[in-house]
């Protein structure tokens, strides 16, 4: 394994120029040319540096923690890829931790944050961890970005355009033709259901339609949520004739149930979900879904902790990149009544 003194030896240069470039040191007062030497020279002899000693003597692992609800979400796909691109980036490694450790009794989270095992975290909840245990992780010594969030009293976040998103959604619903429009909601508590049920209002009111509170569920992003919700709205003195789910897992499980009761998709009721996924082109019929701009949010949340961590940049941050209307064939024209 090649060293700091081999690197320094084909560059022609001090052993401590080398680890002043490798490192980024402020204190490197070296040309661009003898950069650009050392660097060479790293390259040819597959230089890693050792990151334990580093560690040891920056204080420092260039480590990141990205807490995510679910693992194996297919949502988080392209937020994680863009997290980990821009961390190869900006010389980091980034590690992958669940929630759910986050609540009572979990302590992995705790012992990656207190043992000093990251540099920060970028951390986005579910609705199963609460208010408090998230407080209490903002509040530690370790800097933290929330993702897709926010808390009161904490700055430092990056957001999707939520609000945006459900816009786009009524509006292709009702330039189809639909009046009445269902919204299958999340969490009354998460910050992404509040700001997605605020673009779904404006947008009905634009379109002059109104919002039936009999058409409105706030109970989850998971697919039993999503098949509940259907149920619920469907019971409604005058059902829609489309609905919008404000995220894909709960609208593959309104699909499931529409299929279960009957209801043909899309020649009964329209259907389009807020966020896309692998998963939404395999359904029956493929869902037409609001692509997010997920790969840019992981980019910038990684962005943001590194500013944070080098130059003690904090700020609120939604992602500029808009949504895309992905349009498949859950969504028609409405039928004729």
């Amino acid at each position: 394994m090649a060293t700091l003194s081999d690197v320094a030896l084909l560059a022609g240069v001090s052993i401590s120029a080398v680890s002043r470039v490798l490192s980024d040191a402020p204190s490197a007062r070296v040309g661009a040319d003898t950069r650009a030497r050392i660097r060479a020279a790293a390259v040819e002899l597959d230089y890693r540096p050792n990151f334990a000693a580093r560690a040891l003597k920056f204080s420092r692992t260039n480590v990141i923690a990205l807490v995510v609800p679910d693992l194996t979400n297919a949502i988080f796909t392209d937020m994680m890829r863009g997290v980990e691109e821009e961390a190869i980036e900006r010389g980091y490694m980034v590690l992958l931790a669940r929630a759910e450790g986050m609540r009572a009794g979990g302590d992995s989270i705790k012992r990656l944050i207190g043992e000093g095992r990251v540099d920060g975290v970028l951390v986005q909840v579910g609705d199963n961890v609460s208010a408090e245990d998230l407080a209490a992780l903002l509040a530690g010594k370790v800097p933290a970005v929330i993702i897709n969030s926010a808390q009161k009293g904490h700055i430092g976040s990056v957001a999707l355009p939520d609000s945006a998103a459900a816009e786009i959604a009524v509006q292709h619903l009702a330039g189809l033709g639909h009046r009445r429009i269902a919204f299958l909601n999340g969490s009354p508590r998460n910050y992404t259901a509040v700001h997605r049920l605020a673009g779904f209002e404006a947008s009905m009111k634009r379109a002059g339609l109104r919002v039936d509170p009999a058409l409105l569920t706030t109970l989850g992003y998971q697919p039993r949520q999503g098949r509940e919700g259907l149920r619920h709205v469907l019971e409604a003195p005058s059902p829609p004739s489309a609905i919008v789910v404000a995220n894909v897992n709960a609208a593959i499980g309104a699909l499931s149930e529409a299929r279960a009761l009957g209801i043909r998709v899309p020649e009964d009721l329209s259907i389009v979900a807020i966020h896309d996924s692998w998963t939404a082109e395999n359904t029956w019929p493929p869902l037409t879904t609001v692509r997010m701009p997920l790969y840019e949010l992981g980019r910038q949340a990684m962005a943001a902790i590194s500013d944070r961590l080098s130059a003690g940049t904090v700020k609120d941050v939604i992602v500029s990149e808009p949504p895309v209307l992905i349009v498949r064939e859950s969504t028609g024209a409405p039928r004729a009544r």
